[in-house]
């Protein structure tokens, strides 16, 4: 079943589907979540043997190397290079099976625009895909249909395939949140359009140039170039009805192509931007002296109704020689921290400066108790209060995994820290925001649930929908996704905050963007280039979640 685009779901849910449909997944659970119920019968199995893993269990074979690694440089990202004959997805979602067949075990999917190269020649079966299976590397069928398709003409796929992700930025598409609600258009309006469905538009846009800060035209609007670069002046632009060299296939009179079974009907306008919504662009234009942004999903919206997201500056380090750091050392993980000296002379405690926030601060080992509260000592003479910084040590006692030679994440909610390891040896260590309840009930709260658990599905991007009391908002294309949990827990990126170290989520483990993409291309199980999301529920990476 396909999951309606305006269905609300509870907090911190990811609509992420590895069927022809939509699987709905969610971070908070008064109840099972519809996911929770799809995936248990792929995974709960599974999960359950490997929820503790044994010093018996190894990796089947070594993975490939990362193609972005944990200093944040990328190796090899050609997911859509020409060359071998290639299937292109031409909805959000085409899913890969592990079989030929319509029953066949999900492995994964490709995205709108997304492609992989073919193995063999021609179909490999017709069972419940007339246009025939076609194997597709390194592993998996795509069924070639309504879903995807063989054709790099089809106009879906001409509209979306030069519009892959970026994995080389900490962000993989433009992002902006709503501060106006304002329509959303299937195509180009022209001026009667604007008229009938922003009859206000020039009073309104003459207040968003006039104004100043996060409100007004001149906040961040190199965002929407997607690279490089300095934008048009939005002014000049507005009063020289500045247009662009259109999109493919965006014009005045002719709808979008819609990537979606449900029918958009057949007007300007199919629905309106959401109060606070975060939404996701492929790319950006100026038409008749506005800016556009064509939205992943095929839609277009005048940005001057967002304001303009860039991520979180912030990232983790890595640890050991030819890294960043080593022990002991500790991340300040608090905007308004503060260093203090002990004043042998007056005997007592005073300020010694600001400590700046996610800063790696080497320290000595020695530990004193100041005001009630433990404070760690820098190698320059400095403390830092326990409550203001992530002390970040090796694991006390080594688990049978990590013995095994297995890489596995350490998380301290306590602290709001992780740690990565491979096998024995921390390799990298930052700051997260797990959910805003703490340490209490996982079931009955927003805490995030503790245990020992494997990582079992990763997309590049999802889209997460929430509900608070008061507020809602929906959150497009959060990225590098990967849930360990059959509840909805995920890792990923958060887009629309900078409070890491401070629990703020509604049960996942929220993480910077870069932090995200550096981890996500860390663990396993390994996304094969052109993917947009896999499932592995046996080989996943080990994520042990304490206090």
């Amino acid at each position: 079943m396909l999951v309606p685009e305006k269905e609300r779901v509870r907090p911190c849910a990811i609509l992420a589907s590895l069927l022809l449909g939509a699987l709905v997944m969610g971070c908070e659970r008064a109840s099972d979540p519809p996911v929770a119920r799809a995936l248990s019968r792929e995974v709960s199995s599974a999960a359950a043997r490997t929820a503790a893993p044994s010093a018996s269990t190894s990796p089947s074979s070594p993975p490939p190397p990362p193609a972005v690694r944990l200093d944040g440089t990328s190796g090899a990202l050609g997911a859509t290079l020409p060359g071998s004959p290639r299937v292109f997805a031409r909805a959000m979602r085409a899913a890969i099976r592990d079989q030929p067949v319509k029953g066949g075990k999900k492995l994964g999917y490709l995205r709108l625009g997304g492609s992989a190269p073919l193995r063999g020649e021609g179909p490999a079966g017709t069972d419940g895909c007339p246009g025939g299976w076609y194997g597709i590397k390194p592993r998996g069928y795509v069924c070639v249909g309504l879903r995807a398709t063989l054709d790099p003409n089809d106009p879906v796929v001409r509209a979306t395939v030069e519009h892959p992700p970026d994995l080389l930025r900490k962000l993989p598409y433009m992002y902006g949140t709503v501060r106006k609600p304002g329509p959303i258009y299937q195509r180009l309006p022209n001026d009667d359009g604007i008229g009938k469905a922003e009859p206000e538009l020039k009073e309104r846009m003459e207040q968003w140039l006039a104004a100043g800060g996060e409100i007004g035209a001149s906040y961040r609007q190199h965002v929407w170039l997607g690279a490089q670069g300095d934008p048009p002046d939005p002014r000049r632009a507005w009063e020289e009805r500045r247009s662009d060299p259109l999109p493919a296939l965006v014009t005045v009179d002719r709808d979008l192509p819609n990537p979606y079974r449900a029918s958009r009907g057949d007007s300007l306008v199919i629905d309106r931007m959401k109060p606070r919504a975060g939404y996701s662009f492929l790319e950006t234009f100026y038409w008749q002296g506005r800016r556009y942004g064509l939205t992943t999903d095929l839609r277009l919206m005048g940005t001057d109704r967002l304001r303009p997201i860039q991520g979180s500056e912030h990232h983790g380090v890595r640890i050991g020689p030819g890294g960043d750091i080593d022990f002991p050392f500790a991340i300040v993980r608090k905007t308004h921290a503060k260093y203090v000296q002990y004043d042998k002379r007056r005997g007592r405690v005073i300020e010694a400066g600001s400590a700046p926030y996610f800063t790696a601060v080497k320290l000595t080992g020695r530990r004193e108790i100041f005001r009630g509260k433990l404070h760690y000592e820098t190698t320059d003479g400095k403390y830092l209060s326990d409550r203001e910084a992530a002390h970040i040590e090796p694991a006390k006692r080594m688990p049978a995994w990590g013995k095994n030679g297995e890489k596995w994440i350490d998380v301290n909610l306590t602290q709001q820290r992780l740690v990565l390891y491979e096998g024995t040896r921390p390799v990298y260590a930052t700051l997260l925001s797990s959910g805003e309840a703490g340490l209490e009930d996982a079931e009955h709260t927003t805490a995030t649930k503790r245990g020992i658990f494997r990582i079992h599905t990763k997309h590049v991007s999802a889209t997460m929908d929430s509900t608070e009391v008061g507020e809602e908002f929906e959150l497009r294309d959060v990225p590098y996704v990967q849930y360990f949990d059959v509840g909805g827990y995920a890792l990923h990126g958060a887009y629309w905050h900078d409070r890491f170290g401070t629990p703020k989520s509604h049960g996942c483990l929220n993480l910077t963007p870069e932090d995200a993409r550096r981890i996500f291309f860390w663990t396993e199980p390994v996304l094969p280039v052109g993917w947009h999301g896999v499932l592995m529920p046996l080989e996943g990476t080990v994520i042990f979640i304490h206090p």
